[in-house]
This record gives C-alpha cells, sequence and structure tokens, in this order.
C-alpha cells in the first residue's frame, strides 16, 4: 500500500469517525455546536462556502480540513505537492477519493462533482490570497482563505477538529433540503410491510418514527374507510401546549376531535395516563389511544389497568396498543394495494414533517431492500 492510499484511508475513517458523531448528537447541536458563539462570522463564512456559486469551492474546506484534522502537521493551505511551504500534500486525491464519495453517499449535497479539484478554480499550488487574482469568485475566494487562515495561524489541533466537525454539521443541515427518493415497492405483502416498519421504527429517533408511521396509518384509514375527516399531527419536539394540540395525534370528524393518540417510544406511567384523561375530559374527547412501544410500566401496570377501568365507568375509553400489533390488523384491511399506498405516504410524512435527514435516508434505504 502506497502512503497516499494509507493516508486515504486514514482520512476515510476519521470522516466516519466525525460524520457518525454529528448524525448522533444531531439534537444537541440546537444548543451547543462545535464551535461556540465567539466564531459566529467564521461560522458563516464556512456556510457560504458550503453554498458558494462556484461548486469546486464547496468541497474545499471538507477536505483541506480533513487532511489537517488527520495529520496536524500538514498546511491546510495546500492543494498540490508543489505547494512551496511546510506541510505540503496532494488535496486532490483526498477531495477525490474521500469527499466525493461522500458526497454521492448524502444525495450530492456538495453538488454532485466528480473531480473537483480537476476544475480551473482549483488549478493552482494553494488556496491562498495569492492565486486570488486567478479566480472569477473572489469573494467566495477570500471566505475559503479566511478559514483557513484561521486555522493556521490557530495551529491547534484541538481547534482544527473542530473548525472540521462545524463543517460537517453545516453539510448535514443543507441535506434538510435535499430531496430524498422514496423508491415505493410495487408490491407489498403483509409480512414485508411489518417487517419494513418494524426495522424502521426500531431505530432511534426520539419518538419522531413512531409519529410519522402512526400518522401514515390514520390517513390511511381515514382514506380508505372515511372514518375521519382530518388528522393533525405535530413535530415530535414541540409540546401540545405550544402548538395548540391536545395529543401527539388528533384525529377529527365533523370538527370536533373523536380520537386523541399519545405515542410513547418508552413505558407508558400512570403520571402520563392521568394527564392526558385530564386533557381528555376537559375537552369532552372520550376516546384515548396510546402507542406504548414498551406497554404498561411494570411497577404500576396492575394500577394503570385499574384506572382504565374506573375511567371506562365514567365515560372514557382507553387503549393501549404497541404499533406494531396496531399495524398489523390495519395492514390487513387494506389489502396489498393499500399497503402500498401506506408505505409511499410514510416518505410523504417524512417529508411534510421535515423529519431529519438521518430517519428519511433511513426509510429510503429500507425500500431499497424490498
Amino acid at each position: 500500500m502506497t502512503e497516499k492510499s494509507r493516508f486515504s484511508e486514514k482520512c476515510q475513517k476519521y470522516l466516519q469517525e466525525r460524520w457518525y458523531y454529528i448524525l448522533e448528537n444531531e439534537d444537541k447541536f440546537a444548543d451547543i455546536e462545535p464551535l461556540p458563539e465567539e466564531f459566529d462570522a467564521l461560522k458563516q463564512n464556512i456556510k457560504h462556502c458550503l453554498t458558494s456559486k462556484t461548486k469546486s469551492y464547496r468541497y474545499v474546506l471538507p477536505t483541506q480540513l480533513l487532511a489537517k484534522a488527520a495529520t496536524h502537521t500538514l498546511d491546510c493551505h495546500s492543494l498540490q505537492a508543489a505547494f512551496a511551504g511546510k506541510g505540503a500534500f496532494d488535496a486532490r486525491t483526498i477531495a477525490h477519493k474521500v469527499i466525493v464519495p461522500f458526497d454521492k453517499a448524502n444525495h450530492n449535497v456538495l453538488g454532485g462533482s466528480n473531480e473537483p479539484y480537476v476544475n480551473n478554480p482549483l488549478r493552482c499550488t494553494a488556496v491562498s490570497k495569492e492565486n486570488r487574482a486567478r479566480q472569477k469568485n473572489k469573494e467566495d475566494w477570500d471566505r475559503l482563505v479566511l478559514v483557513l487562515d484561521r486555522v493556521e495561524k490557530k495551529n491547534n489541533s484541538a481547534f482544527t477538529k473542530s473548525v472540521f466537525d462545524q463543517v460537517l454539521l453545516e453539510i448535514y443541515r443543507l441535506l434538510a433540503d435535499v430531496a430524498v427518493v422514496y423508491a415505493v415497492p410495487s408490491r407489498a405483502s403483509l409480512e414485508n410491510a411489518i417487517q419494513l416498519i418494524q426495522t424502521f421504527v426500531a431505530g432511534r429517533s426520539g419518538g419522531d418514527r413512531l409519529e410519522v408511521v402512526a400518522t401514515a396509518l390514520f390517513k390511511a384509514v381515514s382514506k380508505r374507510f372515511d372514518l375521519f375527516d382530518e388528522i393533525k399531527r405535530e413535530k415530535v419536539n414541540a409540546p401540545d401546549s405550544m402548538t395548540g394540540m391536545v395529543a401527539d395525534i388528533e384525529c377529527w370528524l365533523k370538527g370536533q376531535i373523536v380520537l386523541l393518540v399519545e405515542i410513547k417510544d418508552r413505558e407508558l406511567n400512570l403520571t402520563q395516563l392521568d394527564a392526558k384523561l385530564e386533557i381528555a375530559r376537559a375537552n369532552k374527547i372520550k376516546e384515548i389511544l396510546f402507542l406504548a412501544q414498551e406497554g404498561l410500566e411494570s411497577n404500576n401496570a396492575e394500577e394503570i389497568h385499574k384506572r382504565i377501568t374506573h375511567e371506562f365507568a365514567s365515560g372514557q375509553n382507553v387503549y393501549v396498543a404497541n404499533l406494531i400489533e396496531f399495524a398489523k390488523g390495519i395492514l390487513i384491511l387494506l389489502g396489498e394495494q393499500g399497503r402500498v399506498e401506506l408505505i409511499s405516504s410514510i416518505g410523504d410524512e417524512l417529508e411534510a414533517s421535515q423529519s431529519s435527514i438521518r430517519d428519511r435516508k433511513a426509510w429510503a434505504a429500507l425500500l431499497r431492500t424490498m
């Protein structure tokens, strides 16, 4: 194995590690980003570079900073081994062997270029002020130089890695606007549909995948059997009190809520049951369904059963089911064509609710296995 190949593998491994970190911690970055607030100006420059009108420029920060993060002694300005300075390296190899495949695996979020570093803007030895005159898009070139200058001036490995993580975070955010193609099968057996949904909801999503599938199920029921006029759902992290909704999913008929649906990715406990019962009574809603993936809280299962029985006597109907069990009966009633339509509508719901790119990609990937 050549030295170039070993370095490419090192960069590939580091990129995978950091991308996984970004995906796993997406919910935390709303509060704490890799770069703190004092670097807001730098972050704005990073965003501009990743969305530059000059497509080749979009690949520069991921490539140059990846190499620097993987081997700190390199100079992230360098584009070619002929760069007249300490820390020179061939950036084109990293761009084409590591960043381009990463781009393709993520819906061409950077633009889908096969060889960005052979284009005219990057046919020079370095991303530097000295090569500004060669560039048509001088404004974005200046931004690239500014970011790389900041990294080299700081000359701190931890800072370099934080800047690279910030670049990956901004790429992840760009993915939210990328269209995901859902290859819906022409046929779907009951077993295949159940397996597809079961695998999808098993993934960690803070309950979003469960809500998406449940909403699609209720919309399918509404369409096929005309049970409801409208199905409403708010994004999983939005508190009911802020959205005006009284449950995760509301089923409406003739201007009234006729069924509340609460989604729980864990056990249903007594406190949650009582809180929702109080809301239902206040809004004169008699039917409440809890889709609890792990059933009833084991320590209070008997008490929960007693409460449900007591509520029935006072006019409230409370149901508790597992989403997969609930889905199976509906999928049987929908028939094969209805199952295909449901599978299609799950993708539609993921898009409509602006679910995370990780969840959208996961569903698209599962569809390709059918």
